[in-house]
Parts: structure tokens; sequence; C-alpha cells
């Protein structure tokens, strides 16, 4: 009985995070469509700060479901590449964060359950994961001499994944605060 529950919440943390990812990639296409500097490079990308999170809470789970939504999203016609170049994007996509998490749990001190998280190492968190992302897409599009691969996407690809990882953290402060004010609580979860 405990097995399944554990597979389960395992499959629903895939889902939620794959779910999540994809439509705020969708959102991200719409809304921010001319700050798009080349095809997968943004100057405001808000699915980073959803990378971030779904690695941050629910580690393996979030990203196997970030490598899967990748997957669909390129496969089904984002980037026209052969599928050895959307795997290595997909791969990109749910490792780069999650590399990103455990370098920061170490060197910046997290507890595994984000107890002791700061406003601080949170935004250490964001520079560390859109240096690892970006560099590593951009060293996996020049070897697949994609057009989307070199320095100023890079730069341009850095400042995405900041921006928009900044974004959604505000955007998520304030549904919060506003969540809490409703309810009347000092905490969401008590």
């Amino acid at each position: 009985m405990f097995h399944l529950r554990a597979v389960y919440q395992f499959l629903f943390e895939v889902i939620l995070s794959a779910s999540l990812y994809v439509g705020f990639f969708y959102l991200n296409q719409w809304i921010m469509v001319s700050l798009e500097d080349a095809k997968g490079v943004n100057w405001i990308f808000l699915p980073a700060g959803i990378r971030i999170f779904v690695t941050l809470i629910f580690d393996y789970s979030g990203a196997i479901g970030l490598t899967f939504a990748s997957v669909l999203i390129n496969s089904v016609g984002f980037y026209e590449t052969d599928f050895t170049s959307i795997l290595g994007i997909a791969i990109i996509c749910g490792l780069a964060p999650l590399l990103g998490k455990y370098f920061v749990l170490k060197n910046l001190r997290i507890h595994p359950d984000l107890s002791n998280i700061s406003f601080k190492q949170l935004l250490g968190s964001i520079v560390v994961y859109s240096l690892m992302s970006s560099g590593f897409h951009q060293i996996w599009f020049a070897t697949r001499r994609l057009d989307s691969g070199s320095w100023s996407h890079f730069i341009a690809m850095f400042c995405g994944d900041v921006t928009g990882s900044i974004l959604l953290v505000i955007a998520t402060k304030i549904v919060i605060d506003f969540v809490k004010s409703h309810m009347g609580r000092e905490n969401l979860i008590e």
C-alpha cells in the first residue's frame, strides 16, 4: 500500500511539473514573443522560475517532469530539429536546475527542506541556475550547430532566465500574501 502511494505521489509530481512547464512555456511564447532573441532564447523567460520551483520542491520527479515537457514542446514543432538535439535540450531542461539545486544546497548552506532559505539565497540560486541552464543550453546549441548557439544568445538567455525567475517569485509572493490576507492567517499552511 505504501509503495503504491509513493508511486502515485511521484507520478503526480512528474505530471504537475510537466503541466506547469508546458503552460508557462506557451504563456511566455504568447506574451513575450516580441522579446525573443532567437529560437528558444528569450530576454524574459517565465518558465525558468517554474524550473527552479519544481526542482527545489519535487527534486527528481520535478526534473523528470521538465524533461518530458521539453520533449513534448520540441517534438510538437517548437524547435524543428532532429530528435538527438531535442533530447539534449530536454535533458538540459531537467538536469540544469537539478544540478543548480544541489550546488546551492551545498554551497549556500540551504537545508534540503528549504526551511532556512532566505531571499538572498533564493536570488543566489536563481543566478547559479541561470548560469548553468544558459551555459549548458548554449554549449548544446553550438555543438548541434543550431542557430541559437552563440555568446550573445547566452547573455540573452541568462538575462531571460534571471528576469523570468524573479518575476515568477514576485508573482508567487503576491499571490501567497493575497491568499493569506483573505484567509486571515499569518502562515499559508498551518
